[in-house]
């Protein structure tokens, strides 16, 4: 059987805005090198996700060579926004504090942000209708933990929802695609690779084939599985219009359900830094 290989790679400048492919991205311990920097906070200091914005969906930011962005959206003329200057490291969960940084709530763990400048705020705001904040991960290296169950002490993550990087396969893209067709709601597929959000996405598998995963290698860089990824109501959101429909989860629901979970791709830890290009071997190791 032939060597699965890298077929993309897929980095999300702003947490739940539509990301962009590259054929090629440096691995850092909490993730791709850019991905998931940036993120939104309401005035309640929570994230601000597709989840609740399906809007978010159709705009997007393109990632500048120092770490800025420059974001677009339909009806709003572009934006370049620079890097907020880091601040010292400090206890979590003080809103207003002296040094400058805004708490963010990310899914129960409040850690500390640095906001952008206020034209960014007021961009966001004015495109979502409501008041946001955009903020910066200063320093991935300390301010956010990986949930220790799945994670050594000291591992990190970005903005993304809990995991440095998420890998699917277009394999079982392909299956859960036939299995929607044979659904209720066989009008809404077959489903893009998109509407999953992927870090990496791998080609020459069998289906489901990543169920099995425990260690990888892309190329040169190894990484750890830590736990199938469950996925939430913003599968079933188109990434260019921002619509919703009811699928995949309707068909993970009767296929892939583990506990409470639906669950499609699987969360990996980088064992160590390195580069990813598209069409390096994927081999597994255990």
């Amino acid at each position: 059987m032939p060597i699965p290989v890298l077929r993309s790679v897929h980095v999300h400048p702003v947490k739940a805005l539509r990301g962009f492919t590259l054929p090629e991205a440096e691995v850092e311990p909490w993730g791709l090198a850019g991905d998931r920097r940036w993120a939104l906070v309401d005035d309640s200091g929570t994230v601000v996700t597709q989840r609740r914005h399906a809007r978010l969906a159709p705009a997007s930011a393109e990632l500048l060579p120092d770490g800025g962005i420059t974001l677009s959206a339909p009806g709003l003329e572009p934006l370049t926004v620079t890097v907020p200057a880091p601040v010292p490291a400090g206890e979590p969960g003080t809103r207003g504090r002296q040094d400058g940084t805004l708490p963010l709530d990310i899914f129960g763990t409040v850690i500390d942000t640095v906001p952008a400048a206020p034209e960014a705020d007021a961009w966001f705001s004015a495109y979502l209708g409501t008041e946001v904040r955009l903020v910066h991960l200063d320093d991935p290296a300390r301010r956010r933990p990986i949930d220790p169950r799945y994670a050594a002490p000291g591992e990190t993550v970005s903005f993304a929802d809990g995991y440095p990087l998420l890998a699917t396969t277009t394999a079982s893209l392909d299956a859960l695609n036939s299995l929607i067709a044979q659904g209720d709601h066989a009008d809404e597929g077959p489903l893009p690779m998109n509407r999953f959000r992927p870090s990496v996405v791998v080609d020459g598998t069998v289906p489901w084939a990543e169920d099995d995963w425990r260690r990888l290698a892309i190329g040169d860089v190894v990484f750890r599985v830590a736990k199938p990824c469950g996925r939430c109501v913003v599968t079933t959101t188109d990434q260019t219009s921002g619509e919703r429909g009811k699928e995949p989860l309707r068909t993970l629901a009767r296929h892939r359900k583990s506990g409470s979970s639906l669950v499609f791709g699987q969360n990996l830890i980088p064992e160590h830094r390195g580069t990813i290009r598209v069409g390096d071997p994927v081999k597994i190791l255990d």
